[in-house]
């Protein structure tokens, strides 16, 4: 998909990109002022001891034979190939000898270093520019005129004579104009490098958003089945993608199990209601003793009481999956909790005929919710005694705390007929699942899913197991650091 230029400086990358660009010219434009002045300055330093080098010779030279040998030092010295400026000029300025041809004006006028480079040209620089004139345009007449710069040091002899002793700046300035052209040069290989990064790298970034942007569209618009792409690079969209994915699989989790519970009430509940209202309609019909409306309205009670329950249940259950519990956890000992639970049963299993027992158990404490763990716990002993049968020789529902395998296993066994298919072990936990051997006893199905709940919860597990005779349940938490 194509963007134009205002779309395209809307985005992230190329306002990135755009603003590292900006800091490195910036700081391009900074290095190159200051190298530059850096250089000249020393430079300009150098070239001043030179000078006073140059000035130092002379002077012993003066010393030695006086003006002659002065000037004659002096005129030999200026036909040498070098970059030093000489002059002698008499009281009136006017050039006697040296390499120096013309001055600014002023020059000479002032003892002592000269406050700023000054213009000067050299002895046949008129014919040699003349030739480069012939043969190039590209300088201009002021050029020619102006000559070259440089710096000096003006002396002034005993009978009122003057020397100047300097050297010409082209060799600093070229310096400079390298550096210069150097460090733009690297800016500008660095403005290259930006958009060319930007080229390959952003543009390759965008196209990733583009397609994190479509496939949230298609989410957004219904689809849960949609998933971020994954590049497999393992950067940071990647890691993103694979969060964002692993959120909507959870999510897609819930609303199936959302959509499930549905369809189980909708399934499980309609029967009792039916029933309610049958029994409400039959009683209204025809005439009947205050006993009789007494009586069915104490079993619609009753029956109402039981619905209560399954949705409070279904509600916990729904809290507990979505991982989300107001109480607040804390220490819990099993082994209370356990003589807890039996205590309150055990007129229940004397009433059915069973027999019910808890095995010595060392103490031992978790970090948990205990009214949950009790509740986990209840139901799967009222499930135990439901479906067990008497024993003289042993219980027929026993509970029993233990360590095994770096876990804590909190097991509740009965004598019943159990559940030999493990696919049917397996169901026994989903919601308002009743296998066909417990459709005789009471109960909606949703003991055993709550309990399943509450042990993720915890994040612990709940597993069905064989006993032969009978049925293991096991909740099995994940030891702890003991302290």
């Amino acid at each position: 998909m194509a963007l134009s230029m205002p779309a395209i400086m809307k985005t992230t990358a190329a306002r990135l990109s755009a603003l590292y660009l900006l800091l490195f010219a910036l700081c391009a434009i900074l290095l190159v002022f200051y190298i530059t002045s850096l250089s000249a300055r020393m430079l300009i330093t150098q070239t001043q001891e030179t000078i006073n080098d140059e000035v130092l010779g002379l002077a012993q030279a003066y010393k030695r034979g006086g003006l002659p040998t002065l000037v004659r030092v002096v005129e030999q010295r200026s036909r040498q190939p070098s970059a030093n400026l000489y002059l002698i000029a008499d009281a009136n300025g006017q050039i006697l000898t040296g390499n120096v041809q013309s001055l600014e004006p002023g020059v000479l006028g002032n003892e002592g270093w000269t406050t700023r480079p000054f213009y000067y040209r050299r002895y046949g620089e008129g014919e040699l520019d003349r030739q480069r004139n012939e043969t190039s345009q590209s300088q201009t007449q002021e050029e020619s005129r102006r000559g070259h710069d440089a710096v000096a040091v003006v002396l002034t002899l005993p009978n009122q004579m003057i020397m100047l002793v300097g050297r010409d700046l082209g060799e600093p300035q070229r310096f400079r104009d390298v550096v210069r052209r150097a460090l733009m040069l690297a800016l500008g290989m660095m403005g290259l490098g930006g958009i060319l990064i930007w080229f390959f790298v952003g543009r390759a970034a965008l196209k990733r958003i583009d397609g994190v942007s479509s496939a949230s569209k298609r989410i957004m618009g219904g689809d849960l089945s949609g998933r971020l792409p994954v590049t497999g690079a393992g950067d940071e969209f990647d890691r993103l993608s694979q969060n964002l994915n692993t959120m909507l699989a959870r999510i897609a989790t819930l609303n199936e199990g959302l959509k499930q519970v549905s369809d189980n009430i909708a399934h499980d509940l309609k029967t009792p209601l039916t029933r309610l209202r049958n029994r409400a309609e039959a009683t209204l019909a025809g005439k009947h003793k205050i006993t009789d409306y007494r009586e069915a309205l104490e079993a619609t009670i009753s029956e109402s009481d039981q619905l209560i329950k399954t949705f409070n249940a279904i509600l916990m259950i729904s809290r507990l999956e979505a991982g989300y519990s107001s109480e607040n956890l804390a220490k819990v000992d099993l082994s209370a909790a356990i003589r807890d639970v039996v205590e309150l049963y055990e007129p229940v299993a004397e009433e059915g005929g069973v027999t019910l027992e808890a095995a010595p158990m060392e103490s031992i404490e978790i970090d948990g919710n205990r009214e949950l763990i009790g509740q986990a716990l209840s139901n799967i002993v009222d499930n135990a005694i439901k479906y067990s049968t008497d024993a003289s020789e042993k219980p027929a529902v026993l509970v029993k705390l233990e360590r095994a395998d770096g876990q804590i296993r909190l097991v509740v066994t009965d004598n019943g007929q159990g559940i030999p298919n493990e696919e049917d072990r397996a169901r026994a936990t989903e919601r308002f699942v009743r296998l066909e051997k417990s459709r005789s006893q009471p109960g909606s199905g949703l003991g055993l899913s709550l309990a399943k709940a509450i042990m993720k919860f915890h994040r612990g597990r709940l597993d069905l197991l064989p006993a032969n005779p009978g049925l293991s349940v096991v909740m099995s938490f994940p030891e702890q650091d003991r302290p």
